[in-house]
């Protein structure tokens, strides 16, 4: 009697989209079911190895670099596979969600490289999930092409030789899709966005003179990076492309994966593209794992908390040594301011902010660096111009100079600032105005001038938890308290619906937003990631 033939993936509770049948095809459908019976398993035993781990920071209140791949760190011998060409010159990066329009605008904007984001800039709705796939592929068949309803303006692509490297970034490993499920176990979204986008892309890029590249977000450790590898093999196979083909860059951004980054590398060395310093992220990172570890690890400020602090300089300086000794790329933080239409003072003083912050990064080592909107290209290309001049990047620079202890990256208090109300209220203002529009399915959204994302509400809510389990005092002699939040949030949920008008607010999230925000903030059992209590509420 033959095996039954396995189960295939069901579409549960999901409104028919247009041109779904084209990205949903069975055969896509196939793999990703394959993927998830060969690979969720140990992502579920890696899930629960980060809450071991967690516990043991809890314990000890430390990290170090782990003695059991020493032998890894002290072996000179080992390289990551050469770049191939699309990924060598990587001096500007721009970020964002995959809707038509910043596809569009993202492929055309001058930058080397366009992070086609479905993780912390995309609030993932199945309209996102899938049509974020399909203007993908339009793209890589040109045939894609936006017109906006309000202004009549029309988009369309430049010349295939000015359009930006795409590299993917799926969701991280946390996160389910409930709506595709096999035998009524959800699939993880990392192997939904992967696998959908590299069963129907990989030749096709390959036939552009480019590949399947990805970005690996929310790592925690060399062991996760290992799963990746193992994923990439398989699916190389799987659709028959020569092994090797796939490039990974994985963000450093949490602490954890910040003390096992050649591990990292090591893991991934015939797929590493390079590492990436993903700043508010980091800082989530650490208020979770150290917020029991007393006033020491209490952060100030967001916005205080710059690259040139101690544990931060000493994060991205690390960084680029671990990349450059193993030939990987090393690429930096965000620019995420957001130009002015109408000020030229705001966008003169946040420029100048924007050259001196990529200045810095070209002039330690890096080899390109993120902005988050097209405006800024230029001032980023600048910046990196002027020290690669023509070379594709800095790998040479290996920056033997740089020496960086265990404790150096955790020394929260070598930073001299410290919390204020002005910074309550920041935290309450920026996670209530960007969690309405995740809710109504943006994950990329302006405010205050400011291109923020999930990491930024993360690490709002995360600050809020712990000054008010730190008891901060701010410098007004307020106590950081559940009751203060409260009232900050009242306060601020009646100037929204003041500024916007009570019938854009009566249609929106706002409230919903606000509860939220508070729940995650003010709830004594932290949950792990904003998104998840979030995800149950996207509809």
């Amino acid at each position: 009697m033959s095996a039954p033939a396995p189960s295939t993936l069901a579409i549960v509770d999901a409104e028919p989209l247009p041109r779904q049948e084209e990205v949903l095809t069975d055969a896509a459908l196939a793999f990703v079911a394959e993927l998830h019976r060969q690979f969720t398993p140990r992502r579920n035993e890696l899930l629960t190895r980060r809450g071991e781990r967690r516990a043991e920071i809890a314990r000890t209140s430390t990290l170090d670099f782990l003695p059991e791949t020493a032998a890894v760190r002290a072996d000179d011998s080992w390289k990551v596979a050469p770049a191939p060409a699309a990924l060598n010159d990587r001096r500007v990066e721009i970020t964002g969600p995959t809707d038509r329009k910043m596809t569009i605008n993202a492929l055309n904007s001058g930058a080397k490289v366009w992070l086609a984001d479905f993780e912390d800039a995309s609030a993932p709705t199945w309209e996102n999930v899938v049509l974020g796939q399909l203007n993908l592929t339009d793209a890589y068949e040109r045939r894609i092409d936006f017109t906006d309803p309000k202004s009549g303006k029309s988009y369309a692509l430049k010349s295939a030789d000015e359009l930006a490297t795409v590299v993917m970034r799926p969701r991280g490993w946390h996160l389910e899709e409930r709506h595709l499920q096999l035998d009524g176990v959800s699939v993880p979204g990392a192997l939904v966005d992967f696998g959908l986008y590299f069963f129907h892309n990989a030749q096709r890029l390959i036939d552009l003179g480019k590949g399947p590249y990805f970005y690996l977000p929310k790592t925690e450790s060399h062991l996760e990076a290992r799963l990746w590898n193992d994923i990439f093999v398989f699916a190389q196979d799987y659709v028959g492309i020569p092994q090797g083909t796939v490039r990974a860059t994985v963000l450093i951004e949490t602490i954890t994966a910040a003390y096992e980054m050649e591990e990292i590398l090591y893991e991934l060395r015939d797929h590493a593209a390079g590492l990436n310093a993903g700043r508010w992220d980091y800082l989530f990172s650490i208020v979770k794992n150290f917020r029991d570890g007393g006033a020491k690890f209490v952060l100030p400020d967001r916005n205080a908390v710059t690259m040139t602090a101690p544990f931060m300089r000493a994060y991205t300086e690390l960084l680029v040594r671990t990349c450059h000794k193993r030939g990987a790329h090393a690429i930096g933080g965000m620019a995420a301011f957001i130009p002015s239409r109408r000020d030229a003072e705001v966008n003169k003083v946040a420029f100048e902010k924007v050259k001196a912050d990529k200045d810095r990064e070209a002039n330690d080592g890096f080899d390109g660096s993120w902005v988050a909107h097209p405006d800024l290209v230029p001032i980023a290309l600048a910046s990196f111009d002027a020290v690669l001049g023509e070379k594709p990047n800095q790998k040479d620079r290996l920056r033997e100079d740089v020496s960086v202890a265990p404790g150096d990256l955790i020394a929260v208090d070598s930073l001299d600032a410290s919390p204020t109300y002005d910074g309550l209220r920041n935290a309450v203002a920026v996670g209530i105005r960007y969690i309405e529009a995740w809710l109504r399915g943006l994950g990329a959204v302006a405010i205050f001038n400011l291109m923020e994302d999930a990491a930024t509400a993360e690490i709002s809510r995360s600050q809020i938890w712990q000054w008010i389990n730190a008891d901060v005092v701010f410098e007004n002699g307020e106590h950081a308290t559940a009751d203060l939040a409260r009232k900050v949030a009242a306060e601020e949920l009646a100037a929204i619906r003041e500024e916007i008008g009570e019938e854009t607010f009566t249609a929106g999230k706002w409230q919903q937003a606000h509860d939220l925000l508070l729940q995650v903030s003010l709830d004594q059992d932290y949950a792990d990631f904003l998104t998840l209590p979030a995800y149950e509420q996207l509809r």
